[in-house]
C-alpha cells in the first residue's frame, strides 16, 4: 500500500502539478523531505511511528518512497494549487489535512503503520495541521520556515522524550 499510495501521489502530481515551472517549488520539496530524513535520522532508536512494508522489502527502503517520492510530489500538488482568498486558502489546508488524516487512518487501521511511544493518529493530525501552513511558509520565507522548524523539531523531541544520544568517542592517551 505504501508504494502504491507513492505511485498514486506521482501521477497526482504528473497530473495536476505544474512540472513546467518544478524548479520554483524544488526548494520547498527537498524541506519536506529534509524533514523525514530528520526525522529517521532522530528517531531511529525510537521511532514514534513505524511503517510496515509492504511491496518493499523494511522500514527504511518504504520512508525512501515517502522521502524521495511521496512527500515531493505532495509539495508540488500542495503548491502549486494553492488558491487565492482566504475562505479558499483555508479549504486547501483542510483538503490537504484531511488527506493526510484519512490516508494515515487507513493504513493504521489495516496495519501498514505502527504507533509507539505515545505517538497517536491524532498527534499526526496535530502535525499535519503545522506541517502544511510551514510547507507554504517555507515557500514564501524559507529562513523563517528553518528557523520555526527548529523550534518545532525541538519542541517534538522534548514532549515524546526522543533520545537523541551524541556519543563521543574515547580517545587513547
Amino acid at each position: 500500500m505504501h508504494f502504491a499510495l507513492g505511485v498514486i501521489t506521482l501521477i497526482c502530481a504528473w497530473r495536476w502539478g505544474d512540472w513546467r515551472n518544478w524548479k520554483q517549488y524544488h526548494h520547498t520539496m527537498m524541506y519536506f523531505a529534509l524533514g523525514n530524513l530528520l526525522y529517521n535520522f532522530l528517531s531511529a532508536n525510537h521511532f514514534l511511528w513505524k511503517l510496515n512494508p509492504d511491496f518493499m522489502p523494511n522500514h527504511s527502503m518504504t520512508e525512501m518512497v515517502y522521502t524521495f517520492v511521496t512527500f515531493p510530489a505532495t509539495a508540488l500538488l500542495f503548491l502549486t494549487n494553492y488558491p487565492d482568498g482566504r475562505k479558499k486558502k483555508r479549504l486547501h489546508y483542510l483538503q490537504w489535512i484531511g488527506i493526510y488524516v484519512i490516508v494515515e487512518w487507513f493504513f493504521r487501521d489495516t496495519g501498514r503503520i505502527l504507533y509507539q511511544h505515545g505517538w497517536s493518529l491524532m498527534w499526526s493530525a496535530i502535525f499535519d495541521i503545522t506541517m502544511f501552513p510551514m510547507l507554504r511558509l517555507h515557500y514564501k520565507r524559507p529562513l523563517l520556515a528553518y528557523a520555526i522548524s527548529a523550534v518545532l523539531c525541538v519542541f517534538w523531541v522534548m514532549l515524546f522524550d526522543v533520545p537523541v544520544d551524541v556519543p563521543i568517542e574515547k580517545r587513547g592517551g
